[in-house]
């Protein structure tokens, strides 16, 4: 994985659990905020921190903008000020801007100001637990797009002992097993000889449909 330079913007819950996450998987990522507590928080976590008003443009500016690979504006708690951060990163020439928005109108205005894309938490959160909730055999989902997306499910039980080939579900229904989970371990290497078994879960990708409309029959 490619290492990329990251500028987090506002480090209430959401940003601390991108900077998480992005710790986790390598990532050099300079953190900043108006609040000194939180800026600490995170300290373990990321590459270096500053405590400061991304409304300032003197201050956004010293940062070097364009040295940023991605910049996330994930202030929640003040929308004015995410917008101004936004169309501040925009006029510095950062690379990519990803703002966070909590409604379609918030959405509307960031894009207009600068935001490449938009991250809705509480939205996708609430999106996640309908979907899992849903059926039992769900473990996890990923939305790809509107009509795409990777679950995870429990092996069906009519598909228990057959081989991916004998299913013949890219044929069948439009999905592609990508992965397959078996006693805490991740395996890639699907063959159309692959058998699976029922304590098994697997990743497949397709259709939201067609894959709601397969776990429910």
């Amino acid at each position: 994985m490619k290492v990329k330079s990251i500028l987090l913007i506002g480090l209430g819950r959401f940003g601390r659990h991108i900077a998480m996450r992005l710790n986790e998987v390598g990532q050099e990522v300079m953190a900043v905020d108006h609040d000194e507590d939180r800026v600490n928080k995170v300290l373990p976590m990321v590459t270096s921190a500053l405590i400061g008003d991304s409304t300032d443009p003197d201050f956004l500016a010293s940062l070097g903008i364009r040295n940023f690979d991605t910049c996330i504006v994930a202030i929640g708690d003040d929308f004015q000020a995410s917008l101004e951060t936004t169309d501040l990163l925009r006029e510095l020439g950062a690379n990519y801007i990803i703002s966070r928005a909590c409604s379609d109108i918030q959405a509307k205005f960031l894009l207009r100001n600068g935001a490449d894309s938009i991250a809705f938490p509480e939205r996708q959160l609430a999106e996640w637990i309908a979907i899992r909730s849903s059926s039992d055999n769900i473990i996890d989902y990923f939305e790809l797009d509107h009509d795409h997306a990777i679950y995870e499910i429990s092996v069906p039980k009519d598909w228990a002992g057959k081989t991916v080939s004998a299913l013949d579900t890219r044929k069948r229904y439009g999905i592609n097993i990508l992965a397959i989970k078996r006693k805490n371990s991740l395996d890639t290497a699907v063959t159309p000889g692959t058998i699976l078994e029922q304590k098994d879960t697997i990743l497949i990708l397709g259709k939201r449909d067609v894959i709601q409309h397969l776990i429910e029959s």
